[in-house]
């Protein structure tokens, strides 16, 4: 894929991540004409955010009681959520300023996430974002 400015603001934002968020460790990434993949490793959660996505159905009522909460469901105090907003508030600000469109949205609403859970998973992963760009003329959205 060769960027164009919008890419390169994208890109740019990525690699600021780390200097941000100083628990975050970037890895494999690649930007695609519609979207994006990306590898963040959260490598210090002395912060009181650990890892996860906060954008999920409602917690139970029969849940809700403190002490009682599942891992899951405490992990709500997130920081990947964090990085994710921020990166993304960041890229559509900057590319906003370059075609002169204030306020008009770049990214969808939401994003995916995938814990990664041991080296096998982590390498399919880096895999799929390494040849994403072989799979472009796939993409529903290819012209």
């Amino acid at each position: 894929m060769r960027l164009n400015e919008c890419g390169e603001v994208v890109q740019k934002c990525w690699r600021e991540i780390p200097c941000h968020f100083p628990g975050a460790q970037l890895d494999e990434f690649v930007i695609m004409p519609n979207h994006i993949h990306g590898i963040v490793f959260i490598i210090d959660c002395s912060e009181p955010h650990p890892v996860g996505a906060i954008h999920e159905l409602p917690v139970p009522n029969e849940l809700r009681q403190p002490n009682q909460l599942p891992e899951w469901i405490q992990r709500r105090k997130m920081l990947l959520p964090k990085i994710v907003g921020r990166f993304k508030m960041n890229a559509a600000k900057q590319i906003n300023q370059l075609h002169q469109t204030a306020g008009v949205p770049v990214w969808q609403r939401n994003y995916y996430e995938h814990i990664i859970r041991n080296d096998e998973d982590l390498n399919k992963i880096r895999e799929y974002i390494i040849n994403n760009p072989l799979n472009w003329e796939l993409d529903e959205n290819y012209v």
